[in-house]
Parts: C-alpha cells; structure tokens; sequence
C-alpha cells in the first residue's frame, strides 16, 4: 500500500447524500440517447461487463444494451448480485472468460464498475493473452479498502475482511494490467474516494474524468460515450483519449 492510499478518507457525508442524482443520470442518459448514437460503432469484439458491489447484471443492462446496439457481442457476468469473492466466483468468472474467448475467438474487452472494476483488473492480470483492453468505472484500486463508504457492506455481503485480498487473484489491486487500461472516475463519487479511482498516466494506461455520481456513472451518458470510444480502437492500436475540441467542455483535464 502507498503512503498516498493511506492518507485517502472517503467522500463526505454530503456528497454520500448527493448519490440520490444516479435516478436523474438514468434519465439524461434516456435523453442523450440521440447524441450517444454518433459514438463511434464496434467491430463486434466481445465485451464483459461486471457490476459493483451487491449490484447486478440489471444495473448494467443500459449500458450493456448501448454497447450491443454499437455492435459488441456484450454478456453480463450471470453470477447474480456480486456478494463480493465469495467461494467459487473467482472461477466463474475464469471460466466465462475462457468462454467468451472459445465462442468469439477473438480477445475480450473487460468494463467493470466499482467492485467490478477490480475484478477486471485483476482477471486481465491472470489472462492477459485472452483480454483486449479493461476499463474501470469508480473502482477503487489505488486506495485503502477503508477509502469508501462501502467497506462495511463488503464485509457484510462478503463475510470477509475489506483489506484481505488473496494473491492468487491476479495480485497487488494498485499494479496496472499488461492490456491497455482506462479508469474513468468522477471527483464527486459519493461512495469512493476519487483519487483511488485513477490510473497512473503511462504508454497504455490514462485517467477520464467524468461529473457523475457514484452510483449513476455506469449510465452517466459522459462515461457511457467514453466506454464506447475507447472500445472502438483497433485492437493493437491503442491511443490516450482525445479531450480536444467539444470533449474539453465535457471531459475536464483528470490531471488538473
């Protein structure tokens, strides 16, 4: 652990409040919908998509449904709400992995959100020969477990400490993928302290800041165009985001 996660604290209890604005996220994403179809289309590649802590593949489904109508073969992880590494999870996810690489015959882009987003790095880690590239939405690998409001409910749901991290599942959280990686993260995450949520700047590795809430940011129409951009690059191809022209009004500078 760096000195730098362990002086992270989580969010304040107001922006933990303001975490109520997910629901009007949903509904900007419904009504951006006919921006979000200029983002670039797919080239049919597998894309896994992982949901956060106690949540679902129902709370990834818009943006499983967007990626799909750009044209990625997209599947949720089918494992129900994620309880956390309960025993036999990490081998399910092993096991779609090599599934989805067997069916498609190509590698698999990884999306993770929050705790799904650790999972990802991770799984990208064990495998790199079967992942394209991984992209975190508020997942909080560069902090202290403690640096979120969610640590009691993941030892609750999980029956295991919030700081016990087997070594076997792909290593130390803060250590990138050898695959091209994007964390998109939000200064205002109620749930989990931002600066935990980025990616040391490298030759495939970068930050996107997006103005979302925590639990709002897997359909935060700003980070949904950004999943689909970076999903877009020809594989081996890989180049940092381009925050340039209108994007530098909605993407502010993560290093700023």
């Amino acid at each position: 652990m760096t000195a730098a996660a362990q002086t992270l604290h989580p969010p304040s209890r107001t922006l933990m409040f303001l975490e109520g604005r997910a629901i009007h996220e949903l509904g900007a994403f419904l009504g951006a919908l006919p921006l979000l179809s200029l983002a670039p289309r797919g080239d049919g590649h597998p894309v896994l998509v992982l949901p956060g802590l106690v949540a679902s593949d129902m709370s990834t489904r818009p943006l499983r449904s967007f990626l799909t109508n750009k044209g990625y073969a997209v599947t949720g992880w089918r494992q129900g709400r994620n309880y956390g590494l309960r025993p036999g999870v990490q081998n399910a996810m092993v096991d779609l992995l090599h599934e989805l690489n067997h069916t498609h015959g190509r590698k698999i882009s990884l999306v993770g959100w929050s705790l799904g987003g650790l999972y990802a790095r991770q799984l990208a880690k064990m495998m790199p020969e079967r992942v394209r590239q991984v992209i975190t939405l508020g997942s909080p690998f560069a902090g202290d477990p403690k640096s979120t409001n969610a640590w009691r409910v993941y030892e609750w749901a999980s029956g295991q400490r919030a700081d016990q991290v087997d070594p076997r599942f792909g290593g130390e959280l803060a250590v990138p993928p050898p695959v091209p990686t994007t964390a998109i993260f939000s200064r205002t995450d109620g749930v989990c302290a931002w600066q935990g949520c980025m990616e040391k700047t490298g030759a495939e590795t970068e930050s996107i800041e997006v103005e979302s809430s925590h639990c709002g940011m897997g359909h935060h129409p700003a980070a949904v165009y950004a999943v689909a951009d970076r999903l877009a690059q020809r594989e081996g191809a890989w180049r940092p985001f381009d925050r340039t022209g209108w994007r530098s009004l909605v993407y502010p500078d993560p290093n700023r």
